[in-house]
């Protein structure tokens, strides 16, 4: 089934793979990040890495949100290293694409003993 941006995030699941099957489970979620960085390098994937957006609230800056990798300008990706993702894992990745104003984004747990990920939507996002 294709869904908005599946060539690139084939890409990046691609590259977790990679990653999750060299390295398996155990590592923190730094280690996961490091070497994802070198994958998307092999795989010429653009990136920037823990991006930071204002967040602001009727109108006033009340803080900042960091998502772990920005993919092309249109994709967060959120990593975990955690031996069960939770609801509020998925909170927390859909408030960082509220907070960029990105459609789509992936949830990645590398903490499974297979591989785990969610493709996550903004129901806010205004092109």
């Amino acid at each position: 089934m294709e869904y908005k941006y599946s060539e690139i995030t084939g890409r990046i699941l691609r590259a977790a793979m990679n990653v999750h099957g060299t390295l398996g489970i155990g590592f923190p979620e730094v280690i996961y990040q490091r070497s994802l960085l070198v994958e998307f390098e092999l795989l010429s994937i653009d990136y920037g890495r823990e991006i930071n957006r204002d967040v602001y609230y009727k109108g006033v800056h009340v803080g900042t949100r960091r998502v772990d990798f920005l993919i092309d300008k249109k994709i967060c990706v959120e990593l975990k290293a955690v031996i069960l993702l939770d609801n509020a894992h998925l909170a927390q990745a859909k408030n960082y694409l509220e907070a960029f104003n990105l459609e789509v984004g992936l949830l990645i747990n590398f903490g499974a003993k297979s591989l785990e990920w969610k493709r996550i939507y903004n129901n806010k996002y205004s092109a």
